[in-house]
């Protein structure tokens, strides 16, 4: 091959390349605005982008996301909010072009609380007792059957003492329903647990929402 056909050869190849490059259309992320979520109801969904090379990487660039809520590198949001309030962050995409194109999009939603469970008398040591209340409320415009349990776990072995258990139908809007609880334990540590377990038949659904005391509460008397 003479060297004009090289010169030829490598300004074609050239060209070709600059087509190529101008064919690939921009990063975007095709995806609309979160859904409202919901605190103790699990969903999941997965973002889209178009564009650029992929398969796209997603990532959290700034703000943070809701409590119980992650993100996979393939877009997949998903998880069990725990706490309500508003929700505002910055997903960032990056394609595997070289180098890489990335993009970032705002989102914005709010994590609302059909189902809240609160301390309402936070769980204290009485001699040999641990005594308490909780309080419920349903934000929602559908009643809820309601359990609520209250366990004592013990620190040494790990075993759960119920001192604590409700049923009953939480009507939509109730609001500050108070669950008192309380029981005789053994001497020992014990770090109390309360779970509230809303099921919801007209959407087959289910809330969950937990309190736990951040320290072991100390019972000393007692056998």
């Amino acid at each position: 091959m003479g060297f004009t056909s090289i010169i030829r050869l490598g300004a074609i190849l050239i060209c070709f390349s600059g087509i190529t490059a101008a064919q690939v259309p921009p990063l975007a992320v095709i995806e609309g605005p979160l859904p409202p979520l919901e605190a103790g109801m699990e969903f999941h969904m997965l973002l889209h982008a178009k564009g650029g090379v992929p398969p796209y990487v997603w990532s959290v660039a700034s703000g943070d996301l809701p409590e119980g809520v992650a993100l996979t590198p393939e877009g997949l949001l998903s998880g069990r909010p725990v706490k309500p309030g508003p929700v505002t962050l910055t997903l960032k995409v990056e394609d595997s072009g070289h180098p890489a194109n990335t993009i970032n999009k705002d989102f914005t939603t709010v994590v609302s609380a059909p189902l809240l469970l609160e301390w309402h008398q936070p769980p204290k040591v009485r001699d040999n007792r641990i005594d308490g209340s909780v309080q419920v409320s349903n934000g929602s415009k559908e009643t809820f059957d309601l359990t609520v349990i209250i366990v004592a776990v013990a620190a040494s072995d790990g075993r759960a003492t119920a001192i604590g258990y409700e049923r009953f139908p939480l009507k939509a809007g109730a609001n500050s329903v108070e669950i008192t609880f309380g029981n005789t334990l053994p001497r020992g540590s014990y770090v109390i647990h309360a779970d509230a377990i809303a099921e919801i038949p007209a959407r087959k659904a289910i809330l969950r929402q937990r309190l736990q005391t951040p320290q072991p509460l100390q019972i000393v008397q007692g056998p």
